[in-house]
């Protein structure tokens, strides 16, 4: 696809691999436009997203930060809201399932992505960071939300404002990753999991997912009526009527996300 972003298809999942560490200008904008292309392929019915070499995501690339620094500060920044916020926007909106593996390391906004996936598969080993206070920066790529989702707020506060590094199997046990497994099995495991999600009931996927986006700051009226909202959809669909023909017939069902 390009120099910083490629993607395979295999069996209604797309595989999106990022080329290079940082986050350059470029890697940012072709990242977007994969995560776009995957958005309105209606063959697409899961999403992975990984790293290549020896990490998954280490953020924004700093040589090129300090370069604009030595420009112009003031304008410095401004990345975030032009480049990075329709990034993890457009990764996080996803209607299909999405499974992240973390081949290696996982620092700053790069964590920040990796937690706006559904599910996460880490390499034993691998290094995350917040890595933002270290170089006397506050928080983007909505990390901040995302750990508080994740761990809670005394735990993020506490990642946030030292920039310690944890590994994988820390990540584990705070329920940041779902599975860590040896290095090799990273990206395996996680095509194995986006290939069982991509054969589900996708349509049930999208409201499971658009039910979660809201559910701990929605009140119990507001998540009752989106609950309800959603199944009376549901109900209407061919993968509903298949399950439950399938249960009673005592076969497997076979979906196709209508």
């Amino acid at each position: 696809m390009s120099d910083t972003v490629t993607r395979t298809d295999a069996d209604g999942v797309a595989t999106l691999t990022l080329l290079v560490p940082g986050l350059s200008r470029q890697s940012r904008a072709d990242l977007t436009a994969a995560i776009e292309g995957v958005a309105g392929d209606r063959s697409v019915r899961a999403v992975v997203l990984t790293g290549s070499g020896r990490a998954f995501c280490v953020g924004q690339d700093l040589a090129e930060h300090v370069q604009a620094l030595h420009g112009d500060a003031s304008t410095s920044l401004d990345v975030v809201a032009d480049s990075y916020n329709p990034m993890v926007l457009a990764f996080a909106g996803l209607r299909v399932p999405t499974v992240v593996a973390v081949n290696g390391a996982c620092v700053g906004a790069g964590l920040g992505l990796a937690l706006r996936g559904d599910l996460r598969v880490a390499a034993a080993g691998a290094k995350f960071g917040t890595a933002f206070a270290g170089i006397g920066l506050g928080s983007d790529s909505a990390l901040a939300s995302a750990l508080v989702h994740s761990v809670g707020g005394s735990r993020a506060t506490q990642l946030l404002l030292f920039s310690d590094t944890f590994t994988a199997e820390q990540a584990g046990e705070w329920g940041l990753v779902h599975h860590v497994v040896p290095a090799e099995e990273v990206l395996v495991t996680a095509q194995q999991l986006a290939g069982r999600l991509a054969a589900g009931p996708t349509a049930a996927y999208r409201a499971i997912k658009e039910v979660l986006a809201t559910a701990a700051t929605d009140s119990l009226a507001d998540t009752l009526a989106l609950e309800g909202r959603l199944q009376k959809a549901l109900g209407q669909t061919h993968d509903h009527t298949e399950a439950v023909e399938a249960f009673l017939a005592k076969r497997p069902p076979v979906f196709t996300g209508e």
